[in-house]
């Protein structure tokens, strides 16, 4: 029988995807893979300026587990990625994506692995650092860590590893013309401009205090008279103390 989402899971997913929205975060956008299911989203991300991914639109998907935040979700790719930790099917395989188990086979530190803190920002970010700089250590994909190794370590004079990814990037880029989406080329593009939200119009306390504590305006013109009434009585009685 399969597991029923939790409240809280759809209450965080649902305050994740609205701030993504609200405020997009540079290099991947994101939306639902279905307006009715907030478990399922399919991610576009946008290959980093100034590496071998740049200009690439590599599209994935993102599941969710009932119990989110304090299960992981899964990322699969739909675009071919050829990196060493992705695997042949697409599944994207990092430290991050990892439950929070104590493993030591798996050479990770239980700091490195899922915790409920992290969130749909923090994993994607996670990934588009992952492109420009692999974990060889524990390989997805041991061919493509390999050819990367060759190709760092060479300092890109062996071509095998970078010819791939740039045939992947131009692939990916028919693709984005395909969807109707302009891929970010330069740092300028790549980085989302903020817009800046107007400044709240001013309070009008004098109003605010009358709302709240129900002032009356004839009240206050009755005592404004009382203590002129009261200032002309004082000032006569000042002159007649003047010329005894």
């Amino acid at each position: 029988m399969a597991m029923q989402p939790s409240s809280s899971a759809v209450r965080a997913l649902s305050l994740e995807y609205r701030g993504l929205q609200d405020e997009p975060v540079e290099g991947f956008c994101v939306k639902l893979l279905n307006d009715d299911n907030l478990f399922e989203w399919e991610v576009a991300i946008f290959g980093p300026p100034d590496t071998l991914y740049q200009g690439g639109y590599f599209k994935a998907h993102v599941k969710f587990p009932p119990d989110y935040p304090y299960s992981p979700p899964s990322v699969r790719f739909l675009t071919k990625v050829w990196h060493p930790n992705v695997y042949e099917n697409g599944d994207l395989c990092i430290s991050i994506l990892h439950p929070p188990v104590d493993d030591p086979q798996s050479g990770e530190l239980p700091c490195e692995r899922w915790n409920p803190t992290q969130n749909v920002r923090t994993v994607l970010l996670s990934v588009i650092s992952l492109l420009n700089e692999p974990n060889t250590y524990s390989p997805a994909n041991v061919d493509a860590s390999v050819m990367y190794r060759r190709w760092r370590d060479s300092k890109g004079k062996d071509k095998e590893y970078e010819n791939i990814i740039r045939k992947q990037v131009m692939s990916s880029r028919v693709e984005a013309e395909r969807d109707g989406v302009v891929v970010p080329l330069t740092q300028e593009d790549y980085c989302i401009k903020t817009k800046v939200k107007p400044d709240a119009e001013p309070v009008d306390m004098y109003d605010f205090y009358d709302d709240d504590y129900d002032i009356d305006d004839d009240d206050e013109e009755e005592e404004e008279e009382d203590l002129s009434g009261n200032a002309e009585i004082d000032d006569g009685d000042d002159s007649g103390n003047g010329e005894s």
